[in-house]
């Protein structure tokens, strides 16, 4: 994976600037450090950064197919490439690259109207141009695993792997967008289409947007469709379900294996990563691999113990690194900087610090567990859906009347529960809040209308429900986005998801919703899956739900530049927040009795703290 960057002009062809286009590629270079490319013509500008990782030698990009009429940058993998490539082959294309990419510029000329994306497997986002039609088509992939952001300034639209890009183009505005904002202080973080910036849009997961002179048309390709009946006619055994879902597993670990260089793999100490690890070994024996992992030097959250154990039973070379809780302070700008929004927790400092390791140890490629909780029901809200499921109702207040009316239009289910009550979470937010934002809170409440397709959730088990949930609001912008992508491509490493691999669900889907958890355990059946290759102290270990450190910790340490970000003349001076509630939170956090339960309540003051980094290095101006 790499990082793109590009502007079409949406009114008649004139040029594009090659000193704008340079600079806007430019910023991407952490992503793409290996080499660079460009293409322009009278209406379009592409560019490219590259992190060789396949076809080291030809793979550079921009890719033309044989007659050069329809270009490609991409910034991804296409996993079943080969089999692409033979039935492309077959029929009578040339190809003169090894890489992987290069399937997508023949396949665009077959297939104009894009129906090829569907049946990629891959992470990716890219940006197909037929040099005949003046047509441009931005596509990202089905989980949303590759970022990709875009714009219109005047009549020019622009695009790239990460908002710097855009922002070098001086028509954009630097504005803050409310909803984005309420979208991080209510959810798991923002949610595509939102940024934090009003006229930049994240286009979403599955998705794809045609350009074609001055009109522009978005649409979806693909989307996680869960059955209606959990109940299937032909209802297999649990072993045949374990057997398939091991075959798929196995498929997807060694497709994510493809590369001319080292790959490695995380270990966190959970089920996840161990199983991905042993995996990884049985699909390449013989070969010394990198493990790598974080270790505390906090007892009690400190997971070594387990990461050592799998890491000696994969074989690996095993690498660690120590984190103390000050190492927050020193990489906290960093982070920002390169997820371009606030965060309401610290651990991405953590994911930041271990690529760092990655890439100190010379590589580009990681394998990690991220999407099995999502996947096969591995948060503890999954048992308490059950939980619910079974127990009657009994709050009949008005305020639990207002909190169904709500979950009512946001969901088309007064019954489903979602993080919060987010009725009563208003009053949070209108205490926390500018009083003048506070007054308009309908205007900016992210509750007030719908996020994702509720046709998804209709009829579907509890627990599928909660899944396409944390998909749509949890795992795309958030736990491979932020937590991801971002800050492993802060180091120019390349993460890759075997959970987040479209044949894999598309069997998972199936299934039934009484195998994902059973006697209180959540991911039954991965966790079965994995006991023949994994040890049992992994196999059968609760999850285990590691918070870093907050901002009642960094309160506590007097550090000057966070005590002013957090000072009432600068909360004031910015008008998001009301300093009066900040300076009541400052009191209540910095008392050594008071705790956050990070796993069921907000940080609010990091949100603060994090959103005045945000401000002062990306130039948004005060209200």
């Amino acid at each position: 994976m790499c990082g793109i960057a590009g502007l079409y002009n949406l009114a008649e062809p004139r040029g594009v600037d090659p000193d704008l286009l340079r600079a806007m590629t430019a910023t991407l270079v952490h992503r793409g450090p290996d080499s660079e490319g460009y293409f322009r013509d009278g209406r379009i500008g592409l560019g490219f950064r590259r992190l060789a990782i396949i076809d080291l030698e030809t793979g550079d990009q921009p890719i033309f197919n044989e007659d050069r009429t329809i270009v490609v940058v991409c910034n991804g993998e296409i996993y079943n490439h080969r089999e692409l490539r033979a039935g492309l082959e077959s029929r009578g294309h040339v190809f003169r690259t090894r890489c992987d990419i290069e399937v997508l510029v023949h396949l665009f000329e077959e297939d104009p109207s894009a129906g090829f994306l569907a049946n990629l497997n891959g992470q990716f986002a890219c940006a197909l141009y037929n040099q005949r039609t003046g047509r441009l088509l931005l596509a990202r992939d089905h989980f949303g695993i590759a970022p990709l952001f875009y714009t219109t300034a005047g009549d020019t639209f622009l695009f790239g792997s990460e908002i710097k890009a855009i922002l070098e183009h001086p028509a954009v505005r630097r504005e803050v967008d409310l909803l984005g904002l309420d979208q991080i202080l209510t959810f798991p973080g923002l949610i595509s289409p939102r940024t934090m910036f009003r006229s930049i849009s994240s286009l979403e997961p599955g998705h794809m947007i045609e350009v074609n002179a001055g009109s522009l048309w978005k649409r979806e390709y693909w989307d996680l469709v869960y059955p209606i009946d959990d109940c299937p006619s032909e209802r297999v055994t649990d072993g045949e379900y374990r057997a398939r879902l091991d075959a798929c597993l196995s498929d997807s670990v060694r497709a994510r294996l493809q590369a001319d260089v080292p790959v490695g793999f995380y270990l966190s100490g959970g089920v996840d990563s161990s199983l991905i690890a042993a995996l990884i070994t049985e699909a390449s024996p013989g070969i010394l691999r990198d493990s790598f992992s974080i270790a505390f030097r906090d007892g009690e959250i400190d997971e070594r113990r387990f990461q050592r154990l799998m890491a000696k039973r994969a074989g690996s070379r095993h690498h660690e690194i120590d984190f103390d809780w000050p190492d927050i302070e020193t990489r906290l700008k960093r982070v920002i900087r390169h997820d371009e929004c606030p965060l309401k927790e610290s651990y991405n400092t953590c994911s930041l610090a271990l690529s760092e390791l990655v890439r100190s140890h010379g590589l580009k490629v990681i394998l990690t567990g991220e999407g099995a909780d999502e996947l096969f029901a591995g948060y503890v809200g999954y048992r308490f859906d059950l939980q619910r499921r079974c127990a009657p109702r009994t709050d009949n207040g008005p305020a639990a009347l207002l909190e169904r009316q709500l979950r009512q239009d946001l969901w088309d289910d007064p019954d489903l529960f979602y993080e919060r009550d987010y009725y009563a979470f208003r009053e949070v937010k209108q205490a926390l809040y500018a009083p003048d934002l506070a007054e308009g809170l309908d205007e900016i409440d992210c509750t007030q209308s719908r996020i994702v397709d509720t046709s998804k959730l209709a009829g579907r088990h509890p627990l599928h429900k909660r899944s396409y949930l944390d998909f749509k609001l949890r795992l795309a912008d958030h736990l491979v986005g932020d937590h991801g992508d971002r800050v492993g491509y802060a180091n120019s490493v390349e993460a890759r998801y075997p959970f987040l691999d479209p044949r894999l669900f598309e069997f998972a889907r199936t299934i039934p919703a009484d195998f994902l958890i059973r006697d209180g355990a959540e991911k039954s059946i991965l966790r079965e899956v994995a006991r023949r290759r994994v040890p049992a102290e992994i196999a059968d270990r609760r999850k285990f739900g590691f918070v870093a450190p907050g901002s009642p910790y960094l309160l506590r340490r007097r550090i000057d530049w966070i005590e002013d970000l957090l000072s009432r003349e600068t909360v004031k001076r910015q008008g998001y927040f009301n300093p009066d509630t900040v300076e009541r939170l400052k009191t209540m956090y910095r008392d050594d009795r008071f705790r956050i339960n990070q796993t069921f309540e907000t940080d609010l003051l990091m949100i603060v703290l994090t959103f005045g980094i945000f401000l002062e290095l990306f130039s948004t101006p005060s209200r």
